[in-house]
C-alpha cells in the first residue's frame, strides 16, 4: 500500500478576471477576449466562457498566436471555461 502511485492532483488556476462570451460570434469574442487580455498585467489570468464551434476552436488558437498561453481548458455543459494566461 506504501507504494501505491497517486495521480498528480494540479491545483486550479485562479483567474484574475473573466469574460462572459457565450452567444458572442466569431470574431468578435476573439476582439473581445483580446482587448480584455491587453488590459491585464504579464502573468495575470483571464477566465473565458466560449460557446462550442468556431468560438473554443478559433479563440485559444488566436490567443496562442498571440503570444499569450492556455492553461485550462474545461467543458462545462454546453460551453468551455478555458483559462488564459498574460504573457506579454
Amino acid at each position: 500500500m506504501a507504494d501505491e502511485v497517486k495521480p498528480e492532483v494540479k491545483p486550479e488556476v485562479k483567474a484574475n478576471d473573466s469574460i462572459d462570451l457565450r452567444g458572442v460570434m466569431c470574431p468578435t469574442n476573439f476582439v473581445k477576449t483580446k482587448l480584455k487580455l491587453e488590459s491585464m498585467e504579464k502573468g495575470q489570468v483571464l477566465e473565458v466562457l466560449l460557446d462550442t464551434g468556431e468560438p473554443i476552436q478559433n479563440v485559444p488558437k488566436s490567443v496562442k498566436e498571440e503570444g499569450h498561453k492556455i492553461v485550462e481548458v474545461n467543458r462545462e455543459g454546453d460551453h468551455f471555461k478555458i483559462k488564459i494566461e498574460v504573457s506579454e
